[in-house]
């Protein structure tokens, strides 16, 4: 952990204290910058070790350090993921693609991720995906039909929709507003 300092006037600063205390064994560095940035929010294990890796720590040390915190289960790139995919999905409407896609960049492994993202299933992502339509729905009204099309359909994108899902959902929408969709170009089934 960071060692604090008391400062004249009372107050700590462990960003100063850190800076002039004599320099920590590397375990010891490594252990204090997981445990910080592990407080703020969980953080996969690639994460962690581009943090080591960025202030320094050799990539011995950060391994045995990342191996144990991994062992007492700070460290939990499954147990990420599934907490990932259900926040992200719910709160902002993202698609299986796009969750995998941002699970990808946080560095957590292609079967944990297939694993995390299998939890949503088909039925559950349209219907996320006709409430999203629903809430923008109304800003679209006094456009004409194929504007409001491209529209929706590209939020949906945005979100990592696959596009026949996305056109078929949109479709649906207009048609229960009234608006004649016979003429559109694809398979709305």
């Amino acid at each position: 952990m960071a060692r604090r300092t008391e400062w004249p006037g009372g107050s700590t600063d462990s960003s100063r204290a850190e800076k002039e205390l004599p320099p920590q064994d590397p375990a010891e560095q490594a252990r204090a910058i997981c445990l910080r940035l592990l407080t703020g929010m969980p953080r996969t294990r690639k994460q962690l070790a581009d943090a080591l890796h960025k202030r320094g720590i050799p990539e011995d040390v950060a391994e045995d350090v990342l191996s144990r915190f991994e062992d007492v289960g700070l460290i939990d790139d499954a147990a990420f993921a599934g907490a990932w995919v259900e926040s992200r999905h719910h709160g902002r409407g993202l698609a299986r693609r796009a969750l995998a896609r941002e699970l990808r960049t946080k560095g957590v492994d292609s079967a944990v991720i297939d694993e995390a993202v299998g939890q949503l299933d088909a039925d559950q992502e349209e219907a996320t995906a006709r409430e999203l339509v629903q809430r923008k729905l109304r800003s679209t009204r006094g456009l004409d039909r194929d504007r409001r099309l491209r529209r929706l359909a590209g939020m949906l994108a945005r979100k990592g929709y696959p596009e026949g899902l996305a056109l078929r959902v949109v479709r649906r929408a207009l048609e229960e507003e009234g608006e004649n969709t016979d003429d559109l170009d694809f398979d709305g089934t």
